[in-house]
Order: C-alpha cells, then sequence, then structure tokens
C-alpha cells in the first residue's frame, strides 16, 4: 500500500502546486480588473479543484448539510481540526455565505494562491505569538465580516489534531467573533478522517480515506450566555467524531 501511495502523493503533489501556480495569476487578474466578485470568483472555483485534486489520492470529499442555514445574516462555522485540506471544501460548499478564515499570520507570505487570498480575499491573520495583535486583528475582522454579512470559520482546537483526537477549545477567538455578531449565528460542523492525509507525515500521503465534514443545527448567538453557546457547539462536534 506504501509504495501505491509514494506513486500517488508524487501525482497529487505536482498536481496541487501547478493548480496554485496556475490560480496565483488568476486571483490578481480577478480582484484587480473585477474586484472583490471577481476575485471571490476564482477563489470559489479553485477550492472546488483543490478539493477534486484528492480524487488523485482516492480521498473523496463529502459535506452532508442537512440544515437550513440563515441567510442575510453572519454565520461562524465553528469546527475541529484535523488537517490543511479541512479549508477546500469549505470554502466551496459554503461559498454562498462569503466564509473568511481565522488564519496563523505566517500564512500570509510565501504560498502561492493561498498567501494571496489570505491577504487580499477578507481573512484574519493573527500572531499568536503576539496576544495584543491577535485580539486586534480578531476584532476587525469581527466587524468587518458584520457590516459584510459574511460569515467566519475558525477552529478553536487552535492546531490541528494529527490523530483525529479532538482538542480542547479556546475560547478567545469565537468570544470575539460572536461579540460583534450578536444577531448571527454558530453552525458546527465535524470533520472526519482528514487527518489520514497526513498519517504517515508530509510524504507519502494516505490514501483512500474518505473525508466528511457534517453540518449541525446553527445556534443563535444571543440565544445563550456565551460559556453555554461554548460547550454546545463543543460538544455536538465532538459526539459527532465517536
Amino acid at each position: 500500500m506504501k509504495i501505491i501511495s509514494f506513486i500517488l502523493s508524487s501525482i497529487f503533489a505536482l498536481v496541487f502546486y501547478v493548480l496554485l501556480i496556475i490560480f496565483h495569476p488568476l486571483q490578481w487578474i480577478g480582484l484587480k480588473v473585477f474586484g472583490y466578485n471577481g476575485h471571490k470568483f476564482v477563489v470559489d472555483y479553485m477550492n472546488f479543484v483543490l478539493t477534486k485534486s484528492l480524487l488523485i489520492l482516492g480521498t473523496p470529499v463529502s459535506v452532508v448539510n442537512k440544515q437550513e442555514l440563515p441567510e442575510n445574516t453572519t454565520l461562524i462555522f465553528v469546527s475541529n481540526h484535523q488537517g490543511m485540506f479541512d479549508i477546500p471544501p469549505i470554502i466551496w460548499a459554503f461559498r454562498k455565505y462569503h466564509p473568511k478564515f481565522v488564519s496563523k499570520i505566517e500564512l500570509g507570505k510565501g504560498i502561492p494562491s493561498i498567501s494571496f487570498n489570505l491577504r487580499h480575499g477578507g481573512a484574519a491573520l493573527i500572531n499568536r505569538k503576539d496576544p495584543k495583535q491577535a485580539i486586534s486583528a480578531l476584532s476587525d475582522f469581527a466587524k468587518k465580516i458584520h457590516k459584510n454579512k459574511w460569515s467566519a470559520v475558525i477552529f478553536p482546537e487552535g492546531t490541528r489534531s494529527r490523530d483525529g483526537k479532538p482538542k480542547d477549545f479556546a475560547v478567545n477567538g469565537l468570544k470575539v467573533l460572536t461579540k460583534y455578531n450578536k444577531e448571527g449565528f454558530v453552525v458546527p460542523l465535524t470533520i472526519h478522517n482528514s487527518w489520514k492525509v497526513f498519517k504517515y507525515g508530509k510524504f507519502p500521503l494516505g490514501i483512500f480515506s474518505p473525508i466528511t465534514i457534517t453540518t449541525h443545527q446553527p445556534i443563535k448567538i444571543d440565544s445563550l450566555p456565551f460559556d453555554e453557546l461554548l460547550a454546545q457547539t463543543e460538544k455536538v462536534i465532538k459526539e459527532h467524531l465517536k
């Protein structure tokens, strides 16, 4: 199986990197010529193609959404985090809600397409070593998504789980986002199996492990005190990991 993994991983890595190179100038053109909507269109379809590229590894991605998600308000998607391939299917599946990510500041430079999107697409880039900068960036981000009725995506575990077992949820990021979006909704997401792509490390990649993202019932932010909101969100996400 590992021999097959080496072969498929090599093909996938080449395709993935070429896609990032191709979409980088397309993003620039989309932004400079057509503005926000042009850039978003390119980013949406880039993430569709990146998601489908996982089929090279025999890894299909399914997003199960049986919920009626509210429109014309802010949604805060809260999810467990298992790997970098959590992100493209979320962007594609929930593209009508304009999802913006809370990301570490290091990703804002040096990665074709991805860094450009983080810098110009509305993400929050936070410095984990500088709490003051992180809170300020999160506050600005929370106000921006409120103003534009965009959605946010946050992984409260802070870092990805390398074995699929969930970590404790941190408080601060979600607390800041909900503070400025009281009329919005938290939408819990549970991600299954994406950690298996990196079960051997960075190379070769894991193969033949379908990824599933499940959407749970939205929770009105102002319907619960924050501590209860966090506890309920964490509970529903982790219950569906069992």
